[in-house]
Formats: C-alpha cells, structure tokens, sequence
C-alpha cells in the first residue's frame, strides 16, 4: 500500500469513527422519534380528511401542527437539528459502515441508506422553513415542480421516471411489511405479547405507507401521460383524491390508521432499534 492510500485509509478510518459516536446515534434516535410523530399525525389528519375536516395529510401539513404550538420555533430548530442526525447516520450506513463488505451488499445499501438520508434530509428543509416562517402548499409545491419539469424537453420522461420510482419504493414497503422485512432493524421480543403488537404494528404500518406511496406515485405519472401538471398534487392531493370515490372515505381512514400504527412502530424503532 503506498502513502497516499495509507493516509486515505486512516482518513477512512477517522472518519468512520467519529460516525460511530454516541451522540449520533442519539441524534439519530431522536429523528426517528420526529418522523413517528409526524406519521401519527399525518394518519391523524388523514381520517380527519376522510370524515370532511380541512387538513394536508402529509409531511407539511404536519410540520404546520408541530408549528402551531407556542414553542413552534424552539420545536422547529430541535426537529431540524434530530433530521439532520438521522440523515447523517443513514449516510454513513449508506458509505463509512458498508466499508469491507461484499459489492453485491454494498450496493444495495447505498441505494437504501442512501434514499433515506436524502429523505430525511428533506424533511429536515421543511422544518427549517417553517422555523424561519417560509410555509407553503405541498400540493402546490408539487404541481410547480412538475409544471418545471415539463417545461424542460426531458422533464416528462423525468417526472415519468419519479413517479415509477415513488411506486417502486411503495410496493417494496408493501412487501417488507407483508414479509416483516423490518425484524432485523429491532431488537426482537419474539413469543411476547409486546413482540406480536410490534409485528401487527410493522406489517400494517409498512402496508398502509407503501399504498399512499403508490398513490403519490401514480399521480406523478398519470400527470406525465395526459401533460397536465396540475394533476400531479402528491401525497395530500392523493389522500384526498379518495374521497370521491365510493368507498374512498373506508379507505382513507385505514390509511390514515395504517399511519398512525407505522408512527408508533417508528416510535419503537427509535428506542429499541439497531444502531
């Protein structure tokens, strides 16, 4: 090994520490925590929706309750601060953690760690733009961002590509929650009655996102095949979409209970989950 790899590998090695320490994890632990609430609430408002309430069942309208309390601001920065440690810590399960291991395995955790930290990221904006007072319609802000890609000779092929991906990503929660694919991320309390309302909790929660997933998802598309922006709404306009149909509101509620049962699986997650 020359120098040059030597000191990159110890860089590699510093760097891969400093990822292990504890307070990551605790930051990590705590955007787990965040992003339960914001599913019990997204369900909560979901069901509220399905009975005729106003309301966004989705990320932003739920950062909008978390901002309404008196301490909205102090929440807000303290949301921000928990995401961003979580994005960090799946990023680095995404790189510094998968140093060692096959290809094959490497690969698919860059792609799902890697989803992930961008994801949280996101989320993380979101809470800072409320902190700051930037606050604005999901719905909206999905139908400029597909009116911009259309504009754009290949946008519509991209906004085809998202909403397949979206899609992609709902049937793989569907089938981790069919195939209780999420065991290993808990430490197990398998032949307990708290181990059999964890896996209810999991399979429905998983089941229940990967469907609203799907939803966001088919929106995106059906608003790439007809040309009309303003179709694609995300995961509020989808939500919403389903109330009227016939047996819309039915199936709005068990979402929005679906939910609410992933939130509090998350909730666990981030007590009792692997690090």
């Amino acid at each position: 090994m020359s120098d040059g790899e030597s000191t990159l590998s110890q860089a590699a090695d510093a760097v891969e520490e400093a990822s292990n320490h504890k307070a990551l994890d605790v930051l990590a632990r705590a955007g787990f925590a965040v992003m339960a609430v914001l599913h019990v609430i997204v369900g909560a408002i979901a069901v509220a929706v399905a009975f005729g309430q106003p309301g966004e069942p989705d990320a932003t309208g739920a950062i909008e309750q978390l901002a309404a309390n008196p301490w909205g601001p102090a929440v807000m920065w303290a949301c921000v601060a928990a995401c961003a440690g979580l994005s960090l810590w799946q990023a680095s399960e995404a790189t510094l953690r998968m140093r060692g291991k096959p290809r094959k395995e490497r690969l698919a955790k860059l792609i799902s760690s890697g989803f992930l930290a961008i994801a949280y990221g996101s989320v993380g904006l979101s809470f800072a733009g409320f902190a700051v007072g930037m606050r604005g319609d999901s719905g909206d802000s999905a139908r400029d961002f597909s009116a911009s890609l259309m504009a754009n000779p290949l946008g519509l092929w991209v906004l085809v590509a998202l909403g397949l991906t979206i899609i992609g990503i709902g049937i793989y929660f569907v089938f981790k929650g069919a195939r209780r694919g999420f065991k290993g991320e808990l430490f197990h309390f398998d032949g307990t009655r708290r181990g059999r309302l964890i896996d209810s909790l999991g399979v429905v929660g998983h089941i229940a996102k990967g469907i609203a997933l799907n939803l966001t998802g088919l929106l995106f598309v059906i608003a790439a095949a007809k040309h009309r922006p303003e179709e694609s709404t995300g995961l509020d306009g989808g939500l919403k979409a389903l109330r009227d149909h016939p047996f819309g509101p039915s199936l709005l509620v068990a979402i929005g209970a679906g939910f609410i049962a992933y939130g509090i699986f998350a909730l666990i997650r981030s007590r009792f989950g692997r690090m």
